[in-house]
């Protein structure tokens, strides 16, 4: 029992910790984070008192006001910290490798199964909506990079769907902040053992993970591929 509570006790601090620097990262980019929270908490609290004031009823009213005023800013929070985070990545190479990482079960994600010399990368995620390839860079030079790693694919992968997106503001693009809603909107068409005898065929082909390990997340600016580094089949 002992145990367990110093378990918790420990974990606590981790996550207080981790509400502090997620703050700290959102005001950098969201200068009225603070006043935002506040506002909601004393709107919220400020509702519920004067709803219990009306109705003869202040103290239980006050209570779910602060407990209902937590929430709100909780969620307030995360939504302002979530678009602060997108609003930072957005533009980095990997950034969508990022979010693929959270898109959510289900789904097997893959990133930099292609990339060329000029940080062009393709990234590949297989779930019950077939196969998504998700390009990030100049949209000129992905349509190609695309392409290649489509026909690469229709050697062994048939029947299965294949979507492609090119993240950006452009026109036919796909908003960073957008793009897991995008794929978890696309129609389920796979049973599960579909999906894993497609995760199988593709595993066969390789990725360019397995010659060049590239770290998650978004690659550091000014980052350039060697000379000698594998090119685009």
């Amino acid at each position: 029992m002992a145990r367990k509570d110093d378990a918790a006790s420990a974990a606590n601090p981790g996550r207080l910790k981790q509400i502090a620097l997620t703050y700290k990262m959102t005001r950098r980019a969201d200068s009225k984070i603070g006043l935002v929270l506040a506002a909601v908490g004393i709107v919220t609290f400020g509702v519920l008192l004067g709803i219990g004031l009306l109705i003869g009823y202040p103290v239980y009213l006050g209570i779910l006001g602060v407990l209902l005023a937590f929430l709100a800013m909780a969620i307030v929070f995360g939504r302002r910290a979530e678009k602060a985070a997108f609003g930072q990545m957005e533009g980095q190479p990997g950034a969508a490798a990022a979010v693929l990482d959270n898109v959510g079960r289900g789904w097997t994600t893959t990133p930099a199964v292609a990339m060329n010399r000029s940080q062009d990368v393709v990234h590949r995620a297989v779930g019950k909506a077939g196969i998504v390839l998700i390009g990030e860079g100049n949209p000129n030079r992905l349509k190609g990079l695309l392409a290649a790693e489509k026909k690469k694919m229709a050697r062994i992968v048939v029947d299965v769907p294949v979507h492609d997106f090119i993240v950006g503001n452009g026109e036919g693009q796909v908003p960073l902040k957008k793009l897991r809603t995008t794929m978890l909107k696309l129609p389920r068409v796979l049973a599960g053992p579909q999906v894993t005898q497609t995760n199988d065929r593709l595993k066969a082909l390789g990725d360019m993970m397995s010659n060049m390990p590239l770290p998650k997340g978004p690659m550091p600016k000014g980052m350039r591929m060697p000379k000698g580094g594998p090119k685009m089949r």
